[in-house]
């Protein structure tokens, strides 16, 4: 099926916890007019600690590049683990890669999108940069035990991939009462700068829903949950989730 726009953030490559292969395999047959990498596509902090960089990662921007080049309009927009990049904005790659710090999108229904990453609005991320490395350093070791424990429960005859990761963001009630802050803090600021909605990833919740008219859709990631977020060539939106392999 061909896509007006496809919207994929959290992919951390970089990271031995990135999906890439997911990724490759959900982008193969993929046709769009529009691909937007939604920040943290490449993940700078990570890298610092330790490199992991496997072939399916360069085949990850071996595609996209090669998607560009055949006419699909490629927009990077920058998040918090890959600001590395900032120095060099706004840059244009070719005739149709084109790097920003955000980008406002108009749909298939003449509605105006703000299309950012989401830090800048993460009141931690913004104001205790310290405390956001340690806790992705935290995130990063309850990754780590995701894998080992779908092992077990696949020992024990539980196939489908589960995280432990995603199950205590969506359970733990600070983790709910932070999610519910982001959101309500990107709706506050779309109202007053005159959008109808915005795009986001950043806390590796995929969304779409409405929050005091404004439309809120969230990518997700390809961490943990393997989503996008798509608008079809009628303007519907909806969330796309890839089935894990390799786990």
């Amino acid at each position: 099926m061909k896509y007006k726009s496809v919207f994929i953030s959290d992919v951390h490559l970089g990271t031995s916890d990135a999906k890439a292969e997911n990724l490759l395999d959900f982008i193969k047959d993929l046709e769009c007019e529009n691909l937007f990498l939604v920040g943290d596509i490449i993940d700078g902090w990570a890298m610092k600690r330790k490199l992991t960089w496997l072939q399916s990662h360069s085949d990850v921007i071996q595609k996209v590049l090669r998607k560009a080049r055949k006419g699909t309009n490629v927009f990077y927009v920058l998040g918090n683990h890959d600001e590395f990049i900032k120095p060099f904005l706004p840059l244009q790659l070719g005739d149709n890669i084109t790097v920003v710090q955000d980008y406002s999108y108009i749909g298939v229904d003449k509605r105006k999108y703000l299309v950012t990453h989401g830090d800048i609005f993460d009141t931690i991320t913004l104001t205790k940069k310290w405390l956001a490395l340690l806790g992705d350093s935290a995130y990063m070791f309850v990754l780590r035990i995701n894998k080992p424990l779908n092992k077990l429960r696949k020992l024990i005859g539980y196939h489908k991939y589960w995280s432990l990761s995603k199950y205590l963001k969506q359970n733990v009630k600070k983790s709910m009462m932070f999610i519910c802050e982001f959101e309500e803090i990107m709706v506050n600021y779309a109202k007053e700068y005159q959008y109808d909605g915005v795009i986001c990833g950043h806390i590796h919740c995929a969304e779409i829903k409405d929050i005091q008219g404004i439309s809120y859709l969230n990518c997700g990631d390809w961490v943990e949950s393997c989503t996008a977020l798509v608008e079809d060539l009628d303007g519907d939106w909806k969330i796309l989730e890839h089935l894990v392999i390799n786990e």
